[in-house]
């Protein structure tokens, strides 16, 4: 790692990024009074990412059916970036993303329309991510929640929690 607020990858899971086209974007800036991963002996704990790119979410709104919705398949993506941003938040706890044994749990909050019910589908986003980087051992427990909705309206949030040595 470079600094306090840049995330880095190195070896295996760097060259599992770059594979898929990836590369670990730095550590959003808290929006209250929370840090964005903190470790306790070998568990790190992730606070809630949101699909920040570039300090800016790509989509705001509720996920569901119908117009003016962000459509389950997009909201499948935004989890997704959301799972890369909470590995740039333990990054910058742990160093080098090698250092990550397993990912242990996954919990995931989906602003939702009151008659969506897939927020499962869409929490596979993120955990699909994590399989591809981590292989069996990015495989997770995890909860996929539907709230009314999440800061900055957000679509979806996700955080982890990791096992490192």
């Amino acid at each position: 790692m470079s600094g306090p607020g840049s995330a880095a990858a190195g070896g295996r899971v760097a060259a599992r990024l770059a594979g898929l086209g990836l590369r670990l974007p730095q550590v959003a800036a808290p929006l209250a009074s929370y840090r964005p991963a903190v470790r306790d002996g070998d568990l790190v704990w992730t606070a809630g990412q949101l699909p920040l790119v570039d300090g800016r979410l790509p989509r705001t709104g509720r996920v569901g059916e119908g117009e003016g919705l962000v459509p389950p398949a997009e909201a499948t993506g935004l989890a997704r970036t959301c799972a890369l941003n909470a590995l740039a938040a333990v990054a910058s706890v742990v160093g080098d993303l090698d250092a990550v044994e397993r990912v242990v749990k996954v919990v995931g909050f989906i602003a939702s329309d009151p008659a969506f019910t897939g927020q499962p589908a869409v929490l596979n986003g993120a955990s699909d991510l994590l399989a591809e980087v981590f292989g069996d051992a990015g495989h997770h427990a995890r909860s996929a929640v539907g709230v009314a909705v999440l800061p900055l309206g957000a679509p979806v949030e996700v955080e982890l929690v990791v096992r490192v040595r």
